[in-house]
């Protein structure tokens, strides 16, 4: 059972969530608000550079069991080519 609590490695890779506590890059981990199992879930975020509270991220890695490695997300929006 106790392994049902811990998420798998690569099952957050590719979510998308905001940042709750700032990330101070190199500084320190924020904590970043993840869509898991059909519920939200709290976990660290880390990252190269220091990004704000209520940014959007996408999950690029993960380090430990509930750390993840974040880079700013922007969402690319498609345009029709006439």
């Amino acid at each position: 059972m106790e392994q049902d609590a811990i998420v798998s490695h690569t099952s957050v890779i590719g979510c998308v969530g905001t940042l709750i506590v700032a990330t101070r890059g190199v500084d320190g981990a924020g904590e970043v608000v993840l869509p898991v199992r059909g519920s939200k879930e709290a976990f660290l975020a880390r990252s190269d550079e220091a990004l704000p509270k209520g940014t959007k991220v996408l999950v690029v890695g993960v380090q430990g069991a509930r750390t993840v490695i974040v880079e700013p997300w922007t969402q690319m929006v498609a345009t029709e080519v006439l």
